[in-house]
């Protein structure tokens, strides 16, 4: 099992027919399994669960092109976790600073709702990721879905690690488990979560990695 599926992954019939639907409504488009951005020898993976419409599979780079890319990579720069500027777009030249980011499910799942059992077959290219990862300390899982999905992974009870913004699960004696707000516009427009929030935990999980 390799670190990601193939861009034409066939595992779920579902969200194959939706990109397919994509791929002529958009042919512009990235229309395909979206792979993780940034290095293997990372310290810090950043999950979230699965590429925008819009965003990551229209530029085929995971929280690319729509708001949560903006605010994620605007914090990402601030807190020292990134370089260059971000383009909304996957050539634009912006580099990862000791993190990689990637999606519990690599494919565009119609009205951004996976299923269960995509959420499931698309487990196996987590596990391999993570294990793909040997510096890795620790994980940012954005919103519940995302951090149940990092669970599901490392076999962990979901009712001994409860979600909730700013939790630091240590999962073992090396890997702690943070989380997060999804950084949604939805989200930011309701109040759940402000930028300064999100910066606040972004600089809590890189002080695991300068620990």
């Amino acid at each position: 099992m390799t670190a990601g599926p193939a861009r034409d992954c066939d595992l779920c019939p579902r969200l194959v027919g939706f990109r397919r639907d994509n791929g002529k409504a958009h042919p512009g488009y990235f229309n395909g399994a979206v792979p993780a951005f940034g290095e293997l020898d990372a310290w810090l993976l950043i999950v979230g669960l699965a590429p925008g419409l819009h965003g990551a599979n229209q530029t085929g780079r995971p929280f690319t092109g729509d708001y949560a890319g903006e605010l994620l990579y605007a914090t990402l720069l601030k807190t020292g976790l990134a370089r260059g500027a971000y383009g909304a777009r996957a050539n634009d030249g912006l580099t990862l600073n000791g993190c990689r980011i990637t999606n519990a499910v690599r494919c565009v799942p119609p009205e951004n709702k996976p299923t269960p059992a995509e959420q499931k077959t698309c487990r196996d290219f987590l596990v391999a990721e993570i294990e793909a990862m040997p510096k890795l300390r620790a994980i940012l899982a954005l919103g519940r879905i995302a951090h149940h999905a990092v669970l599901s992974t490392l076999k962990l009870r979901k009712a001994a690690f409860p979600f909730g913004h700013g939790a630091r699960h240590p999962v073992t004696d090396r890997l702690t488990l943070t989380d997060s707000y999804h950084c949604s516009r939805y989200n930011v427009n309701t109040g759940v979560l402000t930028e300064a929030m999100f910066v606040k935990v972004m600089s809590d999980v890189k002080a695991i990695g300068h620990g």
